[in-house]
């Protein structure tokens, strides 16, 4: 018979052994790295911006994907990468496609020759290029396409609505404020930029490319004209002034479809999510990367209300450093087999600013104005259908678009982007009880995109809530016929 201190010690074990928990599914959003200036096109990822996203795969590949790792993915590849597990997409151009690469390197580093090689029929072994170098397919968004070298972000998307409300900025009162009140800050610095900006171009009007064109001089340049100006507190200011600009034209709480970038963004993640569960983590990817723009940060945080929290000033309503990253963690607490039921899933959002390493780790913040960094699976789909735009149609009522991919959607009932996001229930709010915690319409929605991707792979799963069309398909360099995401509200500049 056990002893009573056994007995006691065995009761201690079980519910921690019970509440250990197992992540399922991941949903990664990523800044490029490090790039030359806007305001000297081409814009180009230098080595040190490959550098940074490298490294961020790297720890996200230790942290997540390795054997070992008490946060590893249930059921992931931990060596040679399984292509139907993983999705990646960037914009294809000269900095965000680089930068989804070089984080794909740091993921599924080259396998060596051991596992990268293959013995053919007649005996003969054959080794991988490069050190058994790991081909990971990544979908182009032809949306963006070509943005960075463009400082206006908001164009990229091609929402008419937004742009508009973007521009309505400009004749806001803070804006004037602003422009009056920086006016001589920015004309003493006319000798250090009076090379690429004009006195009338050197204003608060463009905060950001001033910023960003002095922001990379400073890190790559030894020299720069007249540097006795721009001392570090007059490059912090200037960098104050650019936060401030980029987040009114990202977001603004009494007009949601500025924060159209974010919108589409909610729905994206809340679909690849979703789809793990319908499809219990079996025909569909665990790992889902997306690279783009540093307004789409601003707008979702906007609506997700992070920065109502402590430090939001600071952490989320300035521009993310460059390789910045947002994940969303899908987990349980009970065991992972038989699938867990949607009542036993919970997600945790988390937040790093600039490169990932060991030394500067992400860190879980509560969304929609919570206080908790673990929300059930049922709070965050009712959290992210209050603002996600998910739909083509959605997304043109939402925009007021009607030509191009909206010329066939009746867009008369217009709308915001909150206003046109899915309104049904969560399941135990008085939902029909679907058992993922959807409304009816979104399930609609999400259940024909995941038998897409059942069918078509990888690829379709990138672009579930934003129109599909067959696009081009970068692998490692070379171009393929695939199916890739539609431009509809896409997040592709930076």
């Amino acid at each position: 018979m056990l002893s009573q201190l056994a007995l006691l010690t065995i009761a201690i074990i079980i519910p921690l052994t019970h509440a250990a928990e197992t992540i399922l599914g991941l949903y990664i959003f990523s800044r490029h790295g490090d790039r030359t200036s806007k305001a000297t096109p081409p814009t180009l990822l230098t080595d040190f911006g490959y550098s940074e996203v490298f490294s961020s795969g790297t720890w996200f590949r230790n942290h997540y994907i390795a054997n070992g790792s008490t946060s590893q993915i249930y059921g992931v590849a931990p060596d040679l990468v399984k292509q139907s597990q993983i999705a990646a997409s960037a914009p294809l151009d000269n900095v965000l496609m680089p930068s989804c690469l070089g984080f794909l390197q740091g993921l599924y580093p080259p396998a060596g020759d051991t596992l990268g090689s293959q013995t053919l029929a007649n005996g003969t072994v054959v080794k991988s290029p490069l050190n058994g170098y790991q081909i990971v397919p990544v979908s182009t968004v032809t949306s963006g396409t070509g943005s960075e070298d463009s400082a206006w972000l908001q164009g990229a998307g091609n929402c008419a609505k937004a742009i508009v409300s973007s521009n309505n900025y400009f004749s806001s009162q803070e804006y004037m404020d602003l422009l009056n009140t920086t006016k001589s800050f920015y004309q003493s610095l006319n000798p250090v930029v009076n090379s690429t900006f004009t006195a009338d171009q050197n204003t608060f009007k463009n905060a950001y490319s001033i910023f960003d064109y002095l922001n990379v001089a400073s890190i790559h340049n030894r020299t720069i004209p007249s540097s006795i100006l721009l001392t570090p507190s007059t490059l912090q200011t200037l960098g104050s002034l650019a936060n401030v600009h980029e987040f009114a034209l990202a977001y603004n709480v009494s007009e949601p479809i500025r924060a159209i970038s974010g919108a589409t963004l909610a729905a994206q993640v809340l679909a690849a999510l979703n789809a793990t569960i319908a499809t219990q983590a079996k025909q569909t990817p665990l790992i889902t990367i997306q690279f783009g723009a540093y307004n789409a940060f601003q707008s979702f945080f906007g609506l997700a209300n992070l920065t109502a929290q402590r430090g939001g000033v600071d952490d989320f309503m300035g521009i993310p450093d460059y390789a910045s990253s947002m994940t969303f963690e899908l987990f349980t607490t009970a065991a992972p087999v038989p699938f867990p039921g949607p009542e036993q899933l919970s997600v945790r959002f988390l937040f790093h600013n600039g490169t990932t390493g060991n030394d500067s780790t992400p860190t879980p913040y509560p969304l929609f104005g919570g206080q908790d960094t673990t929300i059930p699976w049922a709070d965050f789909v009712k959290g992210m259908q209050t603002f996600a735009v998910g739909s083509q149609t959605t997304w043109c009522q939402a925009c007021g678009n009607s030509t191009g991919v909206c010329a066939a959607v009746d867009t008369g009932t217009g709308g915001s982007a909150a206003g046109a996001a899915s309104t049904g229930n969560a399941a135990g709010e008085g939902g029909s009880g679907n058992g993922n915690g959807l409304s009816p319409a979104v399930n609609g929605v999400i259940g024909a995109m995941v038998t897409l991707a059942v069918v078509l792979g990888v690829e379709a799963l990138v672009v579930l809530v934003a129109g599909l069309r067959v696009v081009k398909k970068r692998v490692g360099g070379k171009e393929e016929a695939g199916v890739g995401p539609e431009a509809v509200g896409k997040n592709g500049a930076a």
